[in-house]
């Protein structure tokens, strides 16, 4: 299981890279690897308003449909274009090519209630 140190997580397996007053999210590697082959990503538009916890998006495998929550609360200035034709590419690369959005953040405190790598490992290793 991929965890990458730099990055901060949600208990609903996002990740979350944090650049100034902006961040890159997406799906984790523990998340990616229990969905199985991702066949479909819905994202929200540019401009959209997101809220740290909530829906913004959908991912789908040949398993099951998920939800893509918000890690932060803030704008969606950017979003990965080439997901609706590559989705692949979150199992393939989930920290790089597989990135989903990018928020700039309403509050930047929203990043305090983040897990940091070596918490978020432990949350993956409790679930089993």
């Amino acid at each position: 299981m991929n965890i990458p140190a730099d990055l901060m997580y949600t208990q609903s397996d996002e990740w979350f890279r944090v650049k100034g007053d902006e961040g890159e999210m997406g799906i984790t590697d523990y998340a990616q690897g229990h969905l199985s082959d991702i066949v479909y990503v819905e994202l929200p538009e540019v401009g959209r308003e997101v809220q740290a916890g909530q829906s913004m998006g959908t991912i789908e495998s040949v398993k099951a449909a998920a939800d893509i929550n918000s890690p932060v609360s803030g704008g969606v200035v950017a979003v990965n274009e080439d997901l609706p034709d590559s989705p692949d590419q979150v199992n393939k690369d989930p920290y790089g090519a597989g990135w989903m959005v990018r928020i700039k953040l309403s509050d930047l405190s929203d990043v305090d209630g983040l897990m940091d790598a070596s918490a978020y490992r432990k949350y993956c290793e409790e679930r089993g």
